[in-house]
């Protein structure tokens, strides 16, 4: 995920140097806000130390089973694009939850035994390079159809909360690693100018993510309001 974050500032910074190919041309930056969502796994994480934890399970026939979470929270998009024809273009974004959402609670505080509280916590980052076809285009609004390919990256880390007569109450979080997923998006905006220059774009995402077993279904759905600048002639 360094790498996408490194290089996609020089990637929309060579896009806007590239001479605009017709009088329509557009390069826009954008920054969103928004939501994501997806079900949570039918399946949960063993808590059990003699077999170790983390192992897939079954709450239903296991005892020491816990459930984890559905995916939720806030997002925040950062990206670009380069409408090239009057119809048509390309662009690069990133939407990634800025906190950290639980995903799993194995175990909670006993102040009389100091027993820690334990828990995992997720992270999850969507990237993606598209095609955009504008249907419908004028100076005050244009209608914008999303399609691309990408990839999504999920974070696990360690909580543990725990209490003494020293430190008091603590909160410690610890990365504990990562799952990589290719992705295809498939998405629709409107696209509303404010003035000459800024807009303001509502947009639903559908993002189709293969081999996404940490979730109960591979459709994760998210919107997104993306405020942003456009340099170049509508």
């Amino acid at each position: 995920m360094k790498r996408i974050f490194r290089y996609l500032p020089l990637l929309l910074a060579s896009a806007s140097c590239i001479p605009f190919a017709a009088a329509q041309s557009t390069f826009d930056i954008n920054l969103g806000f928004g939501a994501v969502q997806d079900k949570a796994s039918t399946s949960g994480l063993d808590s059990n130390p003699t077999t170790g934890v983390f192992f897939s399970c079954q709450a239903s026939t296991d005892p020491t089973c816990v459930n984890t979470q559905s995916l939720s929270g806030f997002m925040l998009g950062f990206g670009g694009n380069l409408i090239l024809w009057k119809h048509f273009g390309v662009g690069a974004n990133v939407s990634i939850q800025p906190g950290k959402q639980n995903y799993a609670t194995f175990a909670t505080q006993n102040v009389a035994t100091q027993t820690p509280g334990f828990s995992v916590q997720s992270r999850t980052t969507f990237y993606d390079f598209d095609g955009i076809v504008l249907p419908y285009r004028t100076k005050k609004a244009e209608i914008q159809l999303i399609g691309g390919v990408g990839g999504a990256n999920i974070k696990f880390y360690e909580a543990e909360q725990s209490t003494d007569a020293l430190a008091g109450a603590q909160n410690v979080s610890q990365y504990y690693g990562s799952g990589n997923h290719f992705q295809i998006r498939g998405g629709a905006g409107v696209q509303f100018y404010l003035t000459d220059k800024i807009f303001l774009r509502p947009e639903f995402d559908i993002h189709y993510v293969t081999n996404m077993n940490q979730f109960g279904s591979k459709l994760v759905t998210e919107e997104m309001v993306w405020v942003g600048y456009s340099f170049g002639g509508q």
